[in-house]
């Protein structure tokens, strides 16, 4: 009897559904109301569980086309965008919302990795992908980078003559500095509207209010300063290694995989086509001949092949490094002004504070002052003191019983207190203790 309802746990008489997740728009997602509604877990769920779901869980994303500059939501996991950008996990990991990372550029084989401020984005030869965002930065950049694409893809469709001939990875990117850039320079232009009015107040009066004040603006400074030097410092260090920049030439790259992957299909047409080639293969080739040789013909070939398109990258290289190299220098001398802004605004709060200081300092010095002079005349005052307590005696001395022995002890007391008094004013004087 105790097997049967056991049984009936293991065999259940419903059937079991099973959900798994999938990008194929084929099959259709079931709504979340009908989802939670259906079934509810037996135990309260773990916050820290849900959290994790979230971050491994699909994520939205707004895919940018590189040709039409046509924008689609895309909903993929993390596993999928590294296999279709080709990129680590640590890489995708600098683009989670959930975490606070420095700005970054990398350049990858196949993709560009951007954390600059609100975008996080991927950039291929092909594609963008951009995380979804509500973000008024996030939109901004997306339908900016649509308007210049469709405006290229315009301008190439009539035959004009276009402005610039960059590829797509670099308008996505000049974009993306664009964008982080004007963010950075808003940021420290509303910082500066604040802070010089509340500095200007403090000078005149000092309170705790305003200290409190400055103490935080003091800080968003900070912080805002860590960040912009952070955006200058990748745009330094990729303008300083030639080899990085050449990395982030993406649809030159794919370019020349495909015709690698062509050429080495078609060995005989990749020689016979090459420019310089002084070897003709129009000769047909001997069934008698050793596999040997025709091995070392198409390796002779191959290494021919490659020292020519080795040549001609190594030419291009130099020419597209030079068009990045001014791209990145434009937005450099940008965000370096917008650094020089946050250090005058730090040096005129430094200022402020070193006049604080010397007000404070000149208060206090007063204040001792004021506290000497009292100490000297009660110094004084305790004299007359003494003399009240050595005639106010109980005791029969001839000098009491004169008439005017009190007035002459009153004057003499007093000349001889203000003798003293002025004596050591004097002496403060000299040594420049006090100003009189």
């Amino acid at each position: 009897m105790a097997a049967e309802p056991l049984l009936r746990r293991i065999n259940p008489a419903t059937p079991t559904h099973i959900t798994t997740s999938s990008s194929s728009p084929s099959l259709p997602r079931p709504s979340s109301s009908s989802t939670f509604n259906s079934r509810r877990p037996a135990f309260p769920s773990n916050p820290s569980t849900n959290k994790k779901r979230s971050t491994t869980g699909p994520r939205s994303w707004i895919r940018v086309d590189a040709v039409s500059g046509a924008s689609s939501i895309l909903e993929a996991d993390k596993l999928s965008i590294m296999r279709r950008c080709d990129l680590p996990a640590r890489d995708l990991r600098l683009l989670d919302p959930l975490f606070v990372y420095p700005s970054a550029i990398l350049g990858r084989e196949k993709a560009i990795v951007v954390n600059l401020e609100q975008i996080r984005c991927i950039i291929t030869a092909d594609e963008l992908l951009l995380l979804n965002s509500l973000d008024s930065y996030v939109l901004q950049y997306t339908v900016e980078l649509q308007r210049r694409m469709a405006a290229a893809a315009e301008a190439e469709a009539t035959g004009a003559e276009a402005s610039d001939r960059l590829p797509f990875e670099f308008r996505a990117l000049e974009l993306a500095l664009e964008v982080a850039c004007n963010y950075l320079d808003s940021q420290a232009a509303e910082l500066e509207i604040e802070a010089y009015p509340l500095l200007d107040e403090l000078t005149s009066k000092i309170s705790t209010l305003n200290l409190e004040r400055v103490r935080r603006l003091k800080s968003r400074l900070v912080a805002l300063t860590r960040r912009v030097q952070k955006v200058r410092e990748e745009i330094e260090h990729l303008m300083d290694d030639d080899g990085d920049m050449a990395e982030m030439y993406l649809t030159e790259k794919k370019h020349h995989m495909l015709e690698t992957s062509f050429l080495g299909d078609h060995p005989a047409f990749a020689y016979s086509s090459a420019p310089g080639a002084g070897i003709s293969v129009s000769a047909p080739v001997s069934p008698a001949s050793s596999p040997s040789d025709s091995h070392k013909l198409e390796k002779t070939l191959s290494i021919s092949r490659s020292r020519q398109d080795s040549v001609r990258s190594s030419e291009n290289a130099i020419e597209h490094i030079q068009e990045l190299e001014m791209l990145l220098e434009a937005y450099f001398v940008m965000i370096d002004s917008t650094l020089n802004k946050l250090t005058s605004l730090k040096e005129y709060i430094d200022d402020t504070e070193d006049f604080i200081n010397i007000q404070l300092d000149n208060v206090r010095n007063q204040l001792i002052q004021f506290e000497l002079l009292l100490t000297t005349a009660t110094f004084v005052v305790a004299i007359f003191g003494v003399i009240a307590g050595i005639f106010g005696m109980n005791f029969e001395i001839p000098f009491f019983q004169q008439t005017g022995a009190f007035q002459w002890v009153l004057i003499i007391s007093g000349l001889g207190g203000f003798s003293i008094f002025g004596f050591f004013l004097w002496f403060l004087k000299c040594r420049r203790l006090m100003p009189l």
